[in-house]
């Protein structure tokens, strides 16, 4: 039973490990400083070391090469830990860690979250850093596909959503 499960764990950590290697996950800071140079939406995906659909859409979502090339093309990609220790600066504020109880949260996710910490949280900003949406909740590639393109195209200027799945064509 114990080669079983070590047997899982490793494939589990490569599988998660290459995974994240197909996006070109960048800090939040780094992230900021190449949009304010080159400006185009900003993706954030919100997670945690222990959130199973966080990894689950590692695995399964980033991992797809359709998803991870549209993501590099389109957006800054940010992995921001809802935990994070170290203090991040965003609009001349310092966000910190806030421990509470046994674990904490980072006040910069709890801000872009309106301090409704649910993982994973994907959130996309504009090109000038204004929060457009926060979608909770794990995203398969169909659907992150979708998601995507509605806002890489900036189609949410001009259609709801409902309308913009209904003509909608996938590449994958």
């Amino acid at each position: 039973m114990k080669k079983i499960i070590l047997l899982f764990t490793v494939t589990f950590f490569y599988l998660s490990t290459n995974a994240q290697e197909d996006v070109k996950w960048l800090s939040f800071e780094e992230a900021i400083a190449l949009n304010k140079k080159t400006p185009k939406p900003i993706l954030i995906d919100v997670f945690t070391d222990w959130c199973g659909y966080c990894k689950k859409m590692d695995l399964y979502t980033y991992a797809n090469k359709t998803i991870a090339t549209y993501i590099n093309e389109n957006f800054y990609a940010i992995k921001l830990d809802g935990e994070e220790k170290n203090d991040i600066i965003f609009n001349d504020h310092i966000f910190k860690f806030q421990k509470q109880g046994r674990r904490g949260y980072h006040e910069l996710s709890a801000s872009l979250l309106n301090g409704k910490l649910s993982y994973p949280t994907t959130i996309f900003l504009s090109e000038k850093e204004e929060v457009l949406d926060r979608i909770p909740g794990y995203l398969n590639a169909e659907m992150m596909e979708k998601v995507l393109t509605y806002f890489s195209e900036e189609q949410y200027k001009t259609k709801k959503w409902e309308d913009f799945i209904k003509d909608f064509k996938s590449n994958l």
